[in-house]
């Protein structure tokens, strides 16, 4: 890994194992071969080998992340020197008629980090909402849904297309990273339009953190993110099964959790997933982590949209800090290690406060606080 990703570690320990190992050593060894089959077949003896002495070095066990440490290393200074863009300037694709919600929790909750600059690309109809929710968000009123262009014929249709595609091209070179779905919803023009704008920001190795509607459209069309190592996937419990089930044809084990998580993430590619759920499991391929410290009992809608914002700006930060001495691990996994950490915290402290009324706007006012409780501003 240090090789891989061209820095040397700065933490000599990056978590204490956590035990999801089964008592029989048959049932090791049934899991040791269920993940070799996942990853493919058709290896030679050498490649076998080392398929199997990675499985045995996680032998079901995943490793419970020091996020603290993370969140203090990849959390940038605040530097007067330093000029507005350069701590992260983050976009959200989505936001639609019905939605308008996500993408601003998403986008507000980046700015509430630390990031200098937000975007929203979403549509007509949901951009005066979005903007009314707050000023600090630049909204882009870009997108468009079938009922819009129901009257235009498919010249038509492709012209409206690529001058979307175009206006989103004018921005995309300054974006640290893309959070693609939250309020996409699922009209069939929207997505088509949003599955180039992820090949674009795939050419020009943008980062894209994916959820929502946008996992909907990768788990149909996964040569999206199929081998692009900057792409981070976020699905709920629901949406890992859909992922599973498309990708390994299995259905979900939960005694087999960290070998299916990294199986899946091989399978696809080597991108990077965070499985929300009780403990976040987090896994590139290469290694899985856990985070299960923190949160609330509360699962008012939302907190996976303050999710996908925070990945993109500590991602962010992390790939800034890549060629520092940070750690040997992905900059994806750091970022989404940090990300669950603290929305976990920001949840915690806020349920402190309201309990049973505690909403998503009440987290996202948390998420300062719980950084600056880890890694103070001065």
């Amino acid at each position: 890994m240090l090789v891989k990703y061209g820095v040397n570690s700065g933490f000599t320990t990056l978590g204490s194992a956590k035990d999801y190992i089964l008592s029989s050593s048959a049932a090791v060894l049934r899991r040791q071969q269920f993940l070799i089959r996942s990853l493919g077949g058709g290896y030679t003896d050498q490649t076998t080998q080392r398929r199997m002495q990675q499985v045995n070095s996680m032998s079901g066990t995943a490793l419970e992340a020091d996020f603290e440490s993370i969140l203090r290393a990849i959390t940038p200074i605040l530097d007067p020197n330093r000029h507005k863009g350069q701590a992260g300037k983050i976009a959200v694709i989505g936001g639609c008629r019905e939605y308008t919600g996500a993408p601003y929790f998403a986008a507000i909750s980046a700015l509430k980090i630390g990031a200098d600059l937000s975007h929203v690309f979403c549509t007509k109809d949901a951009a005066s909402v979005i903007k009314g929710y707050s000023p600090e968000l630049i909204v882009h009123p870009i997108l468009e849904e079938s009922y819009s262009i129901s009257g235009l014929g498919d010249e038509e249709r492709r012209r409206v297309s690529s001058k979307i595609l175009a206006e989103v091209d004018k921005w995309m070179e300054r974006f640290d990273c893309l959070v693609v779905g939250p309020g996409l919803g699922r009209d069939p023009y929207l997505l088509e339009c949003v599955s180039e704008i992820m090949k674009h920001a795939r050419q020009s190795n943008v980062p894209i953190v994916i959820d929502g509607d946008g996992l909907f459209l990768v788990t149909n069309s996964l040569d999206l993110v199929s081998g692009y190592p900057l792409a981070v996937l976020t699905p709920n419990v629901n949406e890992y099964k859909r992922l599973v089930q498309k990708v390994l044809s299995c259905e979900v084990n939960d005694q087999d959790a960290p070998e299916l998580l990294q199986s899946l993430a091989n399978r696809i590619g080597g991108v990077t997933i965070l499985q929300k759920g009780k403990s976040d499991l987090i896994s590139d391929g290469d290694t899985v982590k856990s985070v299960s410290i923190y949160g609330s009992p509360r699962r008012c809608g939302g907190q996976g949209d303050i999710l996908s914002g925070s990945v993109a700006v500590f991602l962010s930060w992390a790939r800034a800090k890549e060629k520092s001495t940070i750690s040997a691990m992905n900059p994806t996994v750091l970022g989404c290690i940090a990300a669950s950490a603290l929305l976990r915290k920001a949840a915690s402290l806020a349920f402190e406060n309201k309990k049973r009324s505690t909403l998503t706007s009440d987290i996202i006012e948390c998420l300062g606080r719980s950084l600056e409780d880890i890694s103070p501003a001065s």
